[in-house]
């Protein structure tokens, strides 16, 4: 079976806010660059649909891949509350938004978003991320 996580983006030119869904249920907000074509390291990743998978590195620990996103590779899903300062590209799930771009209490939130696709992955399901615009981010 095919489960879909769900990011709804809204973009600002300093940085890109989201919603991340799972099952009708918001799991936690994000925090991304600002869309710059695609540029690596400086541009949050186009919209589309790219397969989960679990990773692991020594400077992130566990975590999520997000694969098959042209022209660019290693885009995760890590903790940060600064997409400016701590993102090349990535995206950080947080507990809350503060601002454009930024959040607080991501390793929290990451946590929270890294146990689902986790238990899902291990059941055998193929889980994929679906980035479109969105809604309002309920940021002021």
């Amino acid at each position: 079976m095919v489960v879909l996580v769900d990011l709804l983006r809204t973009y600002y030119g300093d940085g890109t806010n989201g919603s991340v869904w799972l099952d009708g249920e918001r799991v936690c907000y994000s925090i991304e660059l600002p869309w710059r074509d695609n540029v690596r390291n400086i541009s949050c990743i186009p919209e589309g649909v790219y397969p989960l998978s679990k990773r692991y590195s020594n400077r992130f620990g566990w975590h999520i891949l997000v694969k098959d996103v042209p022209q660019r590779s290693g885009i995760l899903f890590h903790p940060a509350n600064d997409a400016r300062r701590e993102l090349r590209g990535c995206i950080a799930p947080v507990s809350e938004l503060t601002g454009v771009g930024k959040g607080v209490a991501s390793r929290v939130a990451f946590e929270r978003l890294r146990l689902r696709v986790y238990a899902l992955l291990d059941g055998g399901e193929s889980v994929y991320l679906q980035v479109k615009k969105g809604g309002s981010d309920e940021c002021d």
